[in-house]
């Protein structure tokens, strides 16, 4: 069971990164997917959750990147991607998909919900 990050890397502020989450060893489509993101001297936080799994889909956006970033599942694929847009230096962090198989909960937004993490990818966002 694995799941791989990448996608990161430097970009001028109003840049562009897709991130990528591919998983192995189990199928995304049945799990709550997140992206978590680690800036230097912060708490890890949790920027997007998707979960496809029951009739509604569920979408998580944290304030600070509504309208900029975009999150998405290819089942065929098993990857999640982050689409980040506009970005800006506050974006600068190592980012982490995670998912879990608890489902939509009022705790899904924090890391102890999720079973499975990836090695994390650095986005940095600078001029």
């Amino acid at each position: 069971v694995q799941l791989q990050a990448s996608g990161g890397g430097s970009v001028q502020p109003g840049g562009s990164l897709r991130l990528s989450c591919v998983a192995s060893g189990f199928t995304l489509g049945d799990y709550a997917v997140a992206w978590f993101r680690q800036a230097p001297g912060k708490e890890r936080e949790a920027v997007s959750c998707i979960d496809t799994s029951d009739e509604t889909p569920y979408y998580y956006y944290t304030e600070s990147v509504k309208g900029r970033i975009t999150i998405s599942k290819d089942n065929a694929k098993n990857t999640v991607y982050l689409q980040m847009n506009n970005l800006k230096p506050e974006d600068t962090a190592v980012y982490y998909c995670a998912a879990s198989s608890g489902g939509i909960t009022s705790e899904i937004r924090l890391a102890r919900s999720y079973d499975y993490w990836g090695q994390g990818t650095l986005v940095t966002v600078s001029s």
